[in-house]
């Protein structure tokens, strides 16, 4: 099936509106706890969803930003686009995420909806980042640490478990790493300063 120029660029903008959706958000509202960037460290993901309202609005919140990432990221796939574009509309979602623009362009970590993305892509690498986040995370009982590895070591393992298109998967792991880490700048000097809240 043949998709134009256009319907793709539309694809994307959509992957990024999607990607924008505050999921936290919606769901402590609704839960009935007020927003939750004014509650504990002010992240609208997961982590700090479950820290204020518990296991399940946490867990919640984890299945619904992955699905953000995952929704489009599949449609792109299935409807058989190439590589370059699957990583154009992945990386929208995963910006949205980020930078939403329903809540003036301040958003998420992008930990679980860049999980949602590497379910679609490389599901094997995406197993070998979990186990290497559930290691870290209870040995150290970081979130962060454990996060940030899965990212940092995301590129290698697309480069071993993908066959195909993986140069162009390795570079979109690479943009989604840089900007995790980026996003983590506060938990990186938390880490080094041993300020960093455990879980």
């Amino acid at each position: 099936m043949q998709i134009s120029l256009t319907m793709r660029a539309v694809m994307v903008f959509v992957a990024y509106l999607v990607g924008s959706i505050p999921v936290g958000v919606i769901l402590s509202a609704v839960a009935g706890g007020g927003d939750i960037r004014k509650a504990g460290s002010g992240n609208i993901g997961a982590t700090n969803v479950y820290r204020v309202h518990g296991k399940k609005l946490g867990a919640v919140t984890l299945i619904g930003d992955a699905l953000k990432g995952l929704l489009p990221t599949l449609a792109a796939k299935m409807l058989g686009l190439t590589a370059f574009w699957v990583c154009l509309v992945a990386l929208a979602a995963f910006i949205g995420h980020l930078y939403p623009v329903f809540l003036q362009f301040k958003g998420g970590k992008g930990v679980a909806t860049a999980l949602g993305i590497f379910l679609v892509i490389s599901p094997a690498a995406l197993l070998a980042g979990i186990l290497l986040f559930a290691l870290l995370v209870s040995r150290f009982r970081y979130v962060s640490l454990g996060s940030l590895a899965a990212a940092a070591t995301m590129p290698l393992f697309i480069g071993i478990f993908n066959s195909t298109d993986y140069k162009t998967y390795i570079v979109l792991s690479l943009c989604i790493a840089v900007l995790i880490f980026y996003k983590h700048k506060e938990n990186i000097k938390r880490l080094l300063n041993g300020e960093e809240l455990k879980v």
